[in-house]
C-alpha cells in the first residue's frame, strides 16, 4: 500500500495520524506560513507517540529558500536537535538565487543528518528545471522529495509527476502533496508516487467569548484571530478508504 504522511500542525494532529494507522507525520509550525520548524517541546512529545514515524520540518522562517548563512547554521543545529530526539526524518529545502538545488547545503545538511532520512519539501517546486533538480537531489542524498510536480495543487501537476516518477526509477521517493482530498487521493497515487503527503486541515473555533474586536495580534489581513489550524479525522478515514 503507498505511505501516507499526515502535515501535522501540532501535537493532536499526531494523535490523530498514529490513530489513524498513516506511515509518517511532518510535525511544522506556522501553518500560514506554509510550515516552519516546530518548537523543540513540540518535538519532544511527538517522539513519544507511538506507531508513527516522526519527520521534522526543517525550515527557520516562511518566505523563500535562499538562506543567509545565520540561516543556514540554524537549520544545521535544527538538524542535530532532531536526531538528539530520535526522530526518523527531517525534512527541508535550500535553493540558489537562480533557482536551482543548492546542492553544497543540502549535501551537508543531509550529512549533518546523519542515519534520519531527508525529504526535500516543495520548495523543489520553486526551482527552474525540476529534471534537472531531481538529478541534484540523488547526488546530495535525499531520500525522497515532496512535490505538486511545479503547480499550485497535485492534481494539477499529474503530468510532471508521471515523468519525476519515471525518471526517480528507485534512487530517490515521490511523494505527492498539496490539495490531497479524499475526491482525488486515488488518482494521484495512480500517477505511480511512492507517498501521499496531506494535512486533512480544518479551522477550530475559537472557545472565547470575549472577542476584542479593536485589537489585531498578527496584524495580517486575512488569518483569523479566533480559529486555529486543526486535522479532521473523518478526512483522513476517507483519503484512506480511497487507497485501499
Amino acid at each position: 500500500m503507498i505511505e501516507t504522511e499526515l502535515c501535522a500542525y501540532g501535537i493532536e494532529a499526531c494523535r490523530a495520524a498514529a490513530r489513524a494507522g498513516l506511515t509518517r507525520v511532518e510535525l511544522c509550525a506556522s501553518p500560514y506560513e506554509g510550515g516552519t520548524t516546530p518548537s523543540a517541546a513540540a518535538i519532544r512529545q511527538a517522539r513519544r507517540i507511538g506507531g508513527v514515524r516522526l519527520s521534522v520540518m526543517i525550515r527557520p522562517r516562511g518566505g523563500d529558500f535562499l538562506y543567509t548563512d545565520e540561516e543556514f547554521a540554524q537549520m544545521l543545529d535544527d538538524v542535530r536537535f532532531a536526531r538528539a530526539e530520535g526522530a526518523d526524518c527531517v525534512v527541508a529545502g535550500l535553493l540558489t538565487a537562480d533557482g536551482q538545488i543548492d546542492e553544497a547545503r543540502t549535501a551537508a545538511l543531509v550529512a549533518e543528518a546523519g542515519s534520519m532520512e531527508v525529504t526535500f519539501h516543495r520548495a523543489f517546486d520553486m526551482v527552474r528545471d525540476q529534471r534537472e533538480a531531481l538529478e541534484a537531489l540523488v547526488r546530495a542524498g535525499c531520500r525522497r522529495v515532496l512535490t505538486s510536480g511545479g503547480r499550485n495543487t497535485a492534481e494539477e501537476g499529474l503530468g510532471r509527476l508521471r515523468e519525476l516518477v519515471r525518471q526517480a526509477d528507485a534512487p530517490i521517493g515521490i511523494m505527492a502533496g498539496s490539495g490531497v482530498r479524499p475526491s482525488n487521493a486515488a488518482r494521484i497515487a495512480a500517477a505511480g508516487v511512492d507517498a501521499l503527503h496531506f494535512s486533512a486541515r480544518c479551522l477550530r473555533e475559537s472557545g472565547m467569548t470575549y472577542r476584542n474586536p479593536a485589537v489585531s495580534m498578527g496584524g495580517v489581513e486575512g488569518i483569523p484571530e479566533y480559529a486555529t489550524i486543526a486535522c479532521d479525522e473523518r478526512t483522513i478515514a476517507e483519503i484512506l478508504k480511497t487507497l485501499s
